[in-house]
């Protein structure tokens, strides 16, 4: 079975918070590709707004596409609670924001550069490309990097 609509209701693609979204995808997951909006924030901002779970990403109107927007960007005047929320109390200013698309990258790499400039043990791993989180690494994670012991040639 497939709905037949008008032309010109139907986007195949949309432009949301600078990223392209596919308008066949059912609207929850095509706003999970937005950097920084997983399925369950995409499924509480879309419940917030209003708007049918059921939908094509290409069926939404201009005043659910900014309602979603809004939202995203605003999420705590919306009621979401701060634990749902990807930077909770910030380093500099103690609040809590979703962070999308490029703030995310950019809060990440500041992120990184702060615990290599105050030399922590975390920023040196990363800056050295090693793991980070206590993995062992004796023999694994070896992937482009020197191979263990070879054996000699010959006798």
């Amino acid at each position: 079975m497939s709905v037949i609509l008008e032309s010109g209701e139907f986007q195949h693609i949309l432009r949301v918070l600078n990223t392209n979204i596919d308008g066949r995808q059912k609207v929850m997951f095509a706003i999970t590709s937005v950097k920084g909006v997983g399925r369950r924030f995409a499924n509480l901002v879309l419940k917030k707004a209003d708007v049918d779970l059921n939908k094509r990403a290409g069926e939404l109107s201009n005043e659910e596409i900014d309602r979603i927007v809004t939202i995203i960007q605003n999420p705590r005047q919306f009621k979401i609670p701060d634990w749902f929320l990807n930077r909770q109390k910030n380093f500099k200013d103690g609040k809590y924001t979703q962070l999308i698309a490029n703030n995310l990258d950019f809060q990440l790499r500041e992120d990184l550069d702060r615990l290599r400039k105050i030399r922590a043990h975390r920023g040196i791993r990363h800056y050295m490309g090693l793991r980070v989180r206590g993995q062992r690494t004796k023999t694994t994670g070896r992937r482009g990097k020197t191979v263990g012991v070879s054996k000699k040639k010959g006798g």
